[in-house]
């Protein structure tokens, strides 16, 4: 091919890739975000997950397993792109999904029902965010926000898995093998988090069917699969501590291309073997996938999604003789009511 033929060809490519829609590999959220309103569920669904990556300056891991992009954590002062310090966000994802009360038993909770109302600091919330896994209630604050019928939120991923496999008449889910499945819009890609053994489908299923133990998994919320373009974007939460896109490649026919699978053979991730460092390479197990809008119609509502704002501050009963306007038993993280003096009504504590 002549030179100035060539270099003309390769201008055209350029331009093309500069064309809306031609760049194959775009990112869907920033289109998609603005669809929370949406009339079709999935695309809601979607929306909302997409509307909240965009939030956590948008991290991602590439189709090679590779992170990039990563500016804040969950536990930091650090602000989100509203503005929001990117601990208050998780504390409302317990909060705003009805778990935060689920997860009372653990240390700093209660300081976390009160994140997004005041600006108190509260290294309690901010420690109870990094000690507690907070993916599964991403989803379920998703699903809720998305008002996704049929799906019982939960701190748990393994339990709406349940759910599905067990009860696939009252869920919003149907469970399916991620190798042979088509991943569409709506839909959760999920993996199991388990150090001493794998299970791929058949072992997951096998568990759902026969045991009512828990497990640690994952899953990421599907927002666009493009059979043409050779991808799939899903987001997920608490994934490199934030709210993170992830890439995998998809077959011309729409299945999940080669998805790297973990086995208890792989070396660490090191240095030393930097092959075995993909984020994307894990226990996939299965694929929910969406049900058919008729279907979802029938099932039962979600609960209304809370607002933080809304929710009635309850005091602890104070003491016999406490002054008005003061308190001995205090709600930690809250400053609007005053400690009473240590001689009036009790000994001031907490």
């Amino acid at each position: 091919m002549p030179l100035c033929l060539r270099v003309s060809v390769l201008r055209c490519v350029a331009l093309l890739l500069l064309v809306p829609g031609v760049a194959h590999a775009a990112d869907p959220c920033p289109l998609l975000r603005g669809d929370v309103d949406a009339a079709d569920v999935a695309t809601r669904i979607a929306a909302v997950a997409c509307e909240e990556h965009q939030l956590w300056h948008r991290p991602f891991i590439d189709a090679d397993g590779r992170l990039a992009g990563s500016v804040v954590r969950e536990a930091e002062t650090a602000l989100l792109a509203n503005g929001e310090q990117a601990w208050r966000r998780v504390a409302g994802y317990w909060r705003d999904s009805g778990l935060l009360a689920a997860a009372a038993g653990r240390s700093g909770a209660a300081e976390c029902a009160y994140a997004g109302i005041d600006g108190h600091p509260s290294p309690a919330c901010r420690a109870f965010v990094v000690d507690t896994p907070w993916s599964a209630a991403y989803v379920s604050w998703v699903m809720r926000r998305a008002g996704l019928r049929g799906f019982n939120g939960s701190a748990s991923h393994v339990s709406y898995v349940r759910d599905a496999y067990r009860g696939p008449d009252a869920s919003a889910y149907r469970v399916a093998a991620p190798e042979s499945a088509r991943p569409k819009r709506g839909d959760l890609l999920c993996y199991a988090r388990a150090s001493t053994r794998t299970f791929g489908f058949a072992g997951l299923a096998q568990l759902l069917a026969t045991s009512d133990e828990g497990l640690g998994m994952h899953c990421d919320i599907v927002v666009d699969a493009r059979p043409h373009t050779g991808l799939a974007w899903l987001v997920g939460g608490n994934v490199f501590d934030g709210v993170t896109l992830r890439m995998l490649p998809l077959t011309p026919g729409g299945l999940l291309h080669e998805l790297p699978v973990r086995q208890l053979s792989d070396p660490p991730c090191s240095p030393d073997h930097p092959q075995a460092c993909s984020a994307n390479r894990q226990d996939w197990t299965v694929l929910l996938e969406l049900r058919p809008p008729d279907v979802l119609a029938g099932l039962a509502p979600p609960p209304p999604l809370q607002v933080a704002h809304a929710a009635p501050i309850v005091f602890p009963a104070q003491p016999p003789g406490t002054p008005d306007g003061c308190c001995v038993h205090c709600i930690a993280g809250d400053t609007r009511v005053p400690r009473c003096p240590r001689d009036a009504g009790g000994s001031g504590g907490d």
